[in-house]
């Protein structure tokens, strides 16, 4: 079968490399028809176990596909927390040094959790080979990416040109252990192949055998894994920013233990970096260990923004074992800051539609059609490049931040497929607005917020709101946008109408000012954008003055294209924390007869796909920031499942 993951040419070449040769003379000892060939075997049934009696594991030991083949883990992790954070006298590590220090850059087996990321393979007794019987070993394909070790009088030993099995060895057999030491950043440059090749020689005599391992693909985590743990930052200082944000971690810490998930909640806190969504996307690699267990290893994907310090507390704090960090950045490539974020980068869950399957779903980025923008092409050639979750670009021209998590989100479904789609539906926001204008609610203020020291209730009202120069052109802007995405996600994934759950909302474009050339462009009333990106955090007049002032390009588009972000706290931009159970930001909306309209029209809308729904105040704390509860959160999720084991492609569609 030809594999998805490489071309039919470099398959067919990695065959006749791993294929069983013969080198010595026909009816020798290590003649093919004896039981004296060498017989290297891994485990390509991906059980947890390595058959060496029987044929379930030799079937396709040359190739590779996506249902089977030899895994191989990247060793990215710190099992021992060995890796220096700080150097000499605390000073401040480079990122690059950082990232230099893992469990695959050294040539040592670090105990018995470092082992335990080894993936095993193993020669098939010869108990008839004689006495001057030697074997070697060599990594033929792959080598500069992968490691082996032989497990020798109970150590593991790095093997070398120069290392030999004895007899003794050969007859009882050996166990090794393969390691890569990276995961695979551009096929055009490795491809994830480690080739093992066991050669046995006694005299002029010898016969070879190999296996064919790929690197587990680095994979992105989807909505049907149960979450695990939830991440947010947690800023420090005095300021009533800081207070608003700690309330918001104690609250958001409650609602994750009603939700019964009792592992404490990870606090991001050196940085002051609020945005836990947008420097990091939680990934996974796994394989099968003994018994048919997965071993999973997290894998923290640090976003490709090269002045986001936050990244660096991923290495300094949270990798460890089982935990390792992979960064991408090229300095030389310009990049849309903001398409970078994480926050732009979602996963649909697993399906097979068009005759294509992603059994371990697909990951969907935002671009600006637009402009041409597009997130960090080193970020999408390392996660194109593992062959399993080939990114989809949706077009988020339409919003001044731009990511994907504004406006579409997957929900767990009681369905054959096992999924919704949940989009944000401005027309359904507009009509709540017009009715309760038509009941007579008009001069009912359109926000039920307190205000805060320094920031005042908005005052607007129903009647004005709908009344302004943009607002109602806006959102139908905004859902004509949001029809054209999902027109383009129904293509690709074979939903139906039927299983999109439309969630009502509204969207505005940001504070209004004049360009230089007397222009009226958009600008964010706060910057979704981490400490040290240059920016103020909170936009007053002088901060929409910087704004402009740093950033011409964006003047430009602007000025050209209108951009939006929520103007009722955006819904969909909501923490999944159970299969029912959704965190959504407080809505904040207008209160009719003592009933928030945007509350009780999104709860009623979640509740019709089963869905449990609870609210938190991230007004001041995310909202003004053009962000939500989904934005400043992160989740670690469930990933022991086997990511080849998802829907097969119908090759009737």
């Amino acid at each position: 079968m030809r594999s998805r993951l490489y071309p039919a040419g470099s398959v067919v070449l990695a065959m006749a490399a791993a294929g069983s040769v013969l080198a010595g003379p026909a009816g020798s000892a290590f003649a093919a028809d004896t039981d004296g060939r060498a017989d290297l075997r891994a485990d390509v049934n991906r059980d947890g176990r390595i058959d060496l009696t029987g044929g379930s594991d030799t079937t396709g030991e040359d190739g590779w596909s996506v249902r089977r083949g030899a895994v191989f883990l990247p060793n990215i992790d710190d099992d021992t927390k060995r890796c220096p954070v700080a150097g000499p006298g605390g000073a401040p590590l480079s990122d690059a040094k950082l990232a230099a220090c893992n469990d695959g850059t050294d040539t040592k087996v670090n105990g018995s959790a470092d082992a335990a990321d080894l993936a095993r393979i193993r020669s098939v007794p010869l108990p008839d080979v004689p006495a001057n019987a030697k074997g070697s070993l060599k990594i033929t394909t792959g080598g500069a990416k992968a490691r082996l070790f032989l497990k020798r009088a109970g150590k593991w030993i790095l093997v070398t040109s120069v290392t030999r099995l004895s007899a003794a060895e050969l007859r009882a057999g050996a166990e090794f252990g393969v390691e890569a030491t990276d995961v695979v950043r551009d096929t055009a440059k490795w491809d994830g192949r480690a080739v093992v090749r066991l050669t046995v020689t006694s005299g002029r005599k010898s016969t070879t055998d190999a296996v064919t391992l790929r690197v587990a693909p680095l994979l992105t985590q989807h909505h049907l894994q149960n979450t695990q743990q939830v991440m947010v930052s947690k800023v420090q200082g005095e300021g009533p920013d800081s207070r608003l944000q700690r309330e918001f971690v104690t609250a958001l810490g409650k609602e994750v233990k009603k939700a019964g998930i009792t592992t404490p909640l990870i606090t991001f806190e050196k940085y002051a970096d609020r945005w836990a969504q947008d420097f990091v996307e939680p990934a996974y690699v796994s394989m099968t260990g003994p018994g048919g267990r997965r071993h999973v290893m997290r894998v923290m994907l640090r976003s490709a923004q090269p002045d986001r310090d936050a990244g660096r507390e991923l290495f300094e704090r949270v990798r460890g074992r089982d935990i390792g960090v992979v960064q991408v950045k090229d300095p030389s490539e310009p990049a849309d800051w903001s398409l970078d974020s994480m926050g732009n980068l979602e996963t649909i869950p697993p399906y097979a539609h068009g005759g294509r399957s992603f059994p371990a779903g697909r990951i969907i980025m935002g671009e600006r059609k637009d402009s041409g923008a597009r997130p960090s092409k080193v970020m999408r050639t390392l996660l194109k490049s593992q062959g399993m979750q080939d990114p989809l670009l949706l077009d988020t021209s339409w919003l001044s931040v731009g990511h994907v998590d504004e406006f579409v989100q997957f929900l767990p479904a009681d369905t054959p497929r096992g999924w919704r789609i949940g989009v944000a539906d401005p027309q359904a926001g507009l009509r709540l607005l017009r009715d309760a204008k038509g009941a007579g609610h008009g001069r009912t203020k359109m926000f039920s917020v307190p205000g805060r020291s320094g920031s005042p209730a908005p005052k607007e009202t129903i009647d004005q709101a709908l009344a302004s120069r943009h607002l109602v052109a806006d959102n139908e802007m905004a859902a004509r946008r949001i029809a054209a995405n999902l027109e383009i996600l129904k293509r690709e994934t074979g939903v139906t109408d039927e299983e999109i759950v439309r969630v009502p909302a509204l969207y505005t474009r940001g504070s209004e000012a004049l360009s230089a050339e007397g222009q009226e462009i958009a600008v964010p009333r706060l910057t979704r954008m981490g400490a040290g990106s240059g920016l103020v955090d909170r936009l007053g007049d002088h901060g929409q003055q910087k704004w402009l002032a740093e950033n011409p390009s964006s003047r430009a588009a602007a000025a050209a294209t209108v951009t939006t972000g929520a103007y009722v706290p955006g819904a969909v931009n909501g923490l999944l924390l159970g299969r029912d159970r959704y965190l959504a930001p407080r809505q904040w909306g207008p209160v009719v007869n003592g009933k928030d309209l945007f509350t009780e029209a999104v709860t009623a809308v979640y509740q019709r796909v089963g869905m449990k729904v609870s609210y938190i105040d991230d007004w001041y704390t995310y909202h003004l920031g053009m962000g939500e509860v989904h934005c400043g959160t992160n989740t670690l999720r469930d990933a022991t499942a086997a990511w080849w084991q998802g829907p097969v492609v119908n090759r009737t569609s």
